[in-house]
């Protein structure tokens, strides 16, 4: 059986600056919940034993204010290599390319898709092509799932897509496509983020980030064991 998890918009060390409008709030506390929401994710995904870990952009709030959110995320990731768990990203309208200055090198586990076209990641031993295009800058209005590439023959597809999707109150419409678009390329899985709510829409999954941060452990029906 493959199993493998599915975050996205985990805005890692955001400053929630609204929290100064409420007085006594837990301000600390609560601004350090991006970061026990990452452990736990990957604590799961270790208890779990996940084949891979797909983050699906808005790994980051936007530029660190210093290189300590980048060594924490590398913490974490060094965690899943040990584990032999591969993790793929791509980056979103908060994280997109031209909006982070600072970077620190990803261990070897660790896929961030390219932002100028379409990036497949082959997970050769799991039989798994991933495709997936990071934002290049904040405001991506075209559809970028309209150049993704087909499904890859004899293997399980999935797409990586940061996007409102059809669109969404209260989410900028970025990357907009639609249901039949997606469902054209043949992925077995679509992995999407941006909308900060956990929505199916046929094999189309928007993981949200309600609840904690919640989390989606996904098992393709067609690779259960059939016992």
């Amino acid at each position: 059986m493959l199993t493998f998890l599915h975050a996205a918009d985990i805005h890692l060390d955001s400053p929630l600056r609204g929290l100064q409008r409420y007085e006594g709030a837990p301000a600390d506390e609560i601004r350090q919940a991006t970061r026990r929401a990452l452990e736990n994710l990957v604590q799961l995904a270790i208890d779990q034993s996940v084949a891979f870990v797909l983050i699906a952009g808005d790994l980051y709030d936007g530029d660190w204010k210093d290189h300590c959110t980048g060594l924490f995320f590398v913490s974490q990731m060094v965690r899943l290599r040990e584990a032999n768990i591969p993790v793929i990203v791509i980056a979103g309208n908060h994280d997109a390319m031209n909006k982070m200055t600072r970077t620190l090198p990803l261990p070897e586990n660790v896929h961030m898709l390219d932002h100028k076209r379409p990036e497949t990641i082959h997970l050769e031993a799991l039989g798994v092509a991933i495709h997936g295009q990071s934002f290049a800058t904040q405001a991506v209005l075209e559809d970028l799932s309209a150049t993704y590439p087909s499904a890859v023959g004899g293997q399980l597809n999935i797409g990586l897509l940061h996007t409102c999707a059809t669109g969404r109150e209260g989410h900028a419409a970025y990357a907009p496509c639609t249901i039949p678009g997606l469902v054209a390329k043949q992925y077995d899985y679509w992995a999407l983020g941006h909308v900060h709510g956990f929505e199916v829409l046929h094999r189309i999954v928007i993981s949200g980030n309600h609840d904690n941060w919640d989390i989606g452990l996904a098992e393709p029906d067609h690779l259960r064991d059939e016992k």
